[in-house]
C-alpha cells in the first residue's frame, strides 16, 4: 500500500488568515453598512507601473509574430532578465554573474523548493515571529526545526550565541511580520556564524526595496564572507506589484559549496529537472522593472506605501504605543495595549472601529501580545484607519 508523506499530519491548522477571513465575514454579515479598513493583508493595492505594462504588451505581440515567438524558456531564466538583475545588483555595489541568478515564479515558491538542496537530516533555524511558510515547508520535509525567539529586548533582531546549532538559517530582513531590519554589524554576525559552523543562510530579501537608510544592507552579499554561506531569495511582488503576475529570483554564488557539492550547479540541475521556466511574457515585463523608467515608476508606488507607514506610525506615536518597523519596511509591528492578547485586540479593533490587522500569535508563540499592520492599503483608508485608531487608543 502506498504510504503518503505522513509529515503533513504534523502541520498545525492554518488558522491565521482563515480565522481573519471568517471573523470579518461574520462581522460584515451583521453590519452590512460598515466599511472595513483592511490593514492586515500583505497584498499590494496599486497597479503595475506603465513601463511593465508596456513590456507585457510587447511580449504578447512577440508571441503573435512568427519571427519573435518564444516557446519554452531557459529553465533558469532568460539571459536578458538574468543580466538585468545582475545589473541591478551591480548598481548597488554587489558583483554577481548572470548565471548566479535564477528566475522563479515567486519567492514563496522558491523558499519551499530550495529545500531540495539539503538533506532531510539537516536542521532549520527559524527566527520567530516568522512568515509561517518557513516552518510549514520544513515540517512537510520532516526536518528538525529550531525556534529562535525574539522580542522587544533585542528589537526582534536576535543574534546567534554559543547555544545556537542549526544547518539552515532563515533570515528575513526587512522582516515579515515585524518590519525590523538587521544592520551590518548584526547581519555580519550571522554570516560569520554560518561560515564558522558550515551552515547556509536562506536570506529572504523580498522587501529590500523599502529600505531607505543607506547604512542598512539590502542584500546579504554586501557582507564579507556571504558568498560562501548564503542564498538570497527575492521577489517583485511587493517592490513592483507582481503579486498577481508572479516573478522572483534567487541568487546562489558559485563559491557556495558543502561536502564537495556546488550548490549553484546543484540548483541548475534541479531547475532543469523540475521546471520548464517562467513564461516569456512575464519575464519580459519583469525586465522592464530594472530599466531606468521602471525603477523611477516603482519608487513612486513604494513612496505611497511608505507614506501610509508614516501615517500609521504618527498615530501610534501620538498615543504612546510601542512598535517597530514602518520606516524601512511595509509592516508595522505594535504592542497590544493594556496587555491584550493579539486575537483579543483583533476583535476589539474590528468591532469598535472596523479596522483589520493581523494578530501576532499567527506568526509564532512569541508574537502573542503583538499586532501587525500592513501599509499596502489605499492612502484614504489608511488615513481614516489611523484617525480611528488614535481616537480609540488615546489614553490607553
Amino acid at each position: 500500500m502506498l504510504t503518503p508523506n505522513m509529515h503533513y499530519a504534523d502541520l498545525k491548522d492554518s488558522y491565521l488568515f482563515a480565522g481573519i477571513a471568517q471573523k470579518v465575514k461574520h462581522y460584515q454579515q451583521s453590519h452590512p453598512d460598515q466599511h472595513i479598513y483592511r490593514m492586515g493583508i500583505g497584498d499590494v493595492s496599486l497597479p503595475l507601473c506603465d513601463a511593465v505594462i508596456k513590456a507585457l504588451h510587447e511580449g504578447v505581440e512577440d508571441q503573435a509574430d512568427k519571427e519573435r515567438f518564444h516557446g519554452y524558456m531557459p529553465e533558469c531564466g532568460a539571459d536578458f532578465l538574468r543580466q538585468a538583475i545582475a545589473g541591478y545588483y551591480r548598481g548597488r555595489g554587489v558583483a554577481l554573474a548572470p548565471d548566479e541568478v535564477f528566475v522563479s515564479s515567486g519567492a514563496s515558491d522558491e523558499l519551499g523548493d530550495i529545500l531540495d538542496l539539503f538533506d532531510g537530516s539537516s536542521s532549520a533555524l527559524v527566527i520567530e515571529p516568522a512568515y509561517p511558510a518557513y516552518v510549514d515547508a520544513n515540517v512537510i520535509a520532516g526536518r528538525e526545526i529550531v525556534h529562535l525567539a525574539s522580542g522587544e529586548e533585542n528589537g526582534f533582531l536576535p543574534l546567534p550565541d554559543e547555544h545556537t546549532v542549526a544547518d539552515i538559517l532563515y533570515i528575513c530582513s526587512p522582516n515579515n511580520p515585524t518590519g525590523a531590519v538587521f544592520d551590518r554589524e548584526k547581519l555580519q554576525a550571522w554570516v560569520d556564524f554560518a561560515n564558522k559552523n558550515g551552515s547556509v543562510i536562506l536570506f529572504d530579501a523580498a522587501y529590500e526595496a523599502f529600505i531607505e537608510e543607506s547604512d542598512l544592507p539590502r542584500s546579504i552579499f554586501e557582507l564579507e564572507g556571504a558568498r560562501t554561506c548564503a542564498i538570497e531569495i527575492c521577489s517583485l511582488s511587493k517592490t513592483a506589484g507582481f503579486t498577481g503576475t508572479r516573478l522572483g529570483y534567487t541568487v546562489i554564488p558559485k563559491e557556495l559549496t558543502r561536502c564537495g557539492m556546488n550548490l549553484n550547479a546543484m540548483w541548475v540541475r534541479n531547475r532543469t529537472t523540475k521546471t520548464n521556466g517562467v513564461s516569456y511574457i512575464i519575464q519580459k515585463g519583469a525586465a522592464a522593472v530594472f530599466t531606468h523608467a521602471g525603477q523611477e515608476q516603482i519608487r513612486q508606488n513604494i513612496k505611497v506605501y511608505k507614506n501610509n507607514a508614516k501615517v500609521l506610525m504618527a498615530a501610534l506615536d501620538e498615543v504612546g504605543i510601542w512598535y517597530t518597523g514602518g520606516k524601512n519596511a511595509p509592516y508595522i509591528w505594535m504592542k497590544c495595549p493594556d496587555g491584550m492578547g493579539s486575537w483579543q485586540f483583533f476583535d476589539y479593533l474590528l468591532n469598535e472601529i472596523q479596522v483589520v490587522g493581523t494578530p501576532g500569535e499567527g506568526f509564532g508563540a512569541c508574537g502573542e501580545g503583538y499586532f501587525r499592520f500592513s501599509t499596502f492599503g489605499s492612502p484614504a483608508d489608511t488615513r481614516e484607519a489611523a484617525r480611528r485608531l488614535t481616537d480609540l487608543l488615546r489614553g490607553k
